[in-house]
């Protein structure tokens, strides 16, 4: 299901996730390894996992791989040197880890994710107990039916996504086969690296605008940090938020995306993920996980973030869904 935010069917709703499971272990330290902490998703779910661990009386720390593969791969090692109750596999493909993953699995210190690949739910790939995520291919037609909707089929579209992560590809494919299906152009499928958008955002705006001119109507990427540095180059170009390509997200819903939704700044939707919640889920999992217990098995639904929805909402620039999974997780956990 996909809940709008503003919306009257995304008002409180009845919690949709699990009732049962373990008690609290106690005195667990748990370590969340973290892709890159400048990607709004990422920060947004090691928020989550931090404040349910408060609640259940665990120990969290935090390690930063900072947007490079040697990074991530530094940081399990670090995290498999402090000996942890589990860890957390945040932003970033197993594939990628699979040699320094396999020294977590030998050690038997469980594992859960958050975005590792494609398969979602319990018995991920990689040695890693659950993957935590929302229907990645529903977040890309979502956000691709919306470029269809927002400009017909005379609609040229430009897909940016980063090959480093096989989810990235998957999702920028779906984008790709959506918009074609509707009867759109997709003028170009940019692959750049999203630890890399700071630099290359700017040069590559201006290099796209330079070719396809007005043919170029939307842009379609897999993560918001790709608008982060798209706005300024539209803006030095002399184009304004509403005569210039429509931008919308497929995945993950930060705080600047909504942010520059509310204001009409260089992006007009997200899809966003709940990632509060999938914070406390990934708590949750590992929970059962150390106590032999089974996966829950539960995936969340996305939103569609648009400027009338974010009107309604008042201040607030993250998707936290109206549900009580604060008031669930912590009647599981006993706490």
């Amino acid at each position: 299901m996909l809940a709008g935010i503003g919306l009257p069917a995304f008002a409180e709703t009845a919690w949709d996730g699990p009732t049962a499971g373990p008690a609290a272990a106690d005195g667990k330290t748990i370590v969340v390894v973290a892709a890159d902490l400048k990607n709004g998703g990422i920060l947004g779910v090691t928020n989550g996992v931090e404040e349910a661990a408060d609640k259940i009386g665990w120990e969290v720390r935090v390690l930063d791989g900072a947007g490079s593969i040697q990074g991530r791969t530094a940081a399990i090692g670090q995290a498999l040197a402090l000996q942890p109750d589990g860890i957390v596999i945040n932003g970033f493909d197993a594939v990628e880890q699979q040699a320094a993953l396999e020294g977590v699995a030998t050690a038997k210190i469980p594992m859960v994710a958050w975005h590792s690949g494609p398969k979602i739910g319990c018995d991920a790939p990689g040695g890693i107990y659950a993957n935590i995520s929302t229907d990645a291919m529903t977040v890309s037609e979502v956000a691709a039916n919306w470029a269809i909707e927002d400009g017909g089929k005379d609609i040229g579209v430009i897909i940016f996504t980063d090959s480093t992560y096989q989810i990235a590809i998957d999702k920028a494919d779906r984008l790709k086969e959506t918009v074609e299906a509707a009867g759109g152009k997709v003028l170009e499928y940019v692959d750049t690296p999203i630890a890399d958008t700071s630099t290359r955002m700017g040069p590559l705006t201006t290099s796209l605008l330079q070719k396809y001119g007005d043919s170029w109507t939307h842009a379609l990427a897999i993560n918001d940090l790709y608008f982060d540095f798209m706005g300024p180059a539209l803006a030095s170009a002399g184009i304004s938020a509403a005569d210039g390509p429509q931008a919308g997200s497929a995945g993950d819903g930060s705080e600047a995306a909504f942010q520059r939704i509310r204001t009409g700044g260089y992006q007009t939707i997200t899809v966003a993920e709940p990632l509060n919640l999938q914070g406390w889920q990934l708590v949750d999992e590992l929970n059962r996980a150390v106590q032999g217990e089974a996966c829950s098995g539960y995936i969340t639904s996305p939103a569609l973030v648009t400027q009338s929805g974010l009107e309604k909402m008042g201040d607030s620039n993250s998707f936290d869904p109206d549900t009580p999974y604060r008031e669930a997780y912590s009647a599981i956990w006993g706490k």
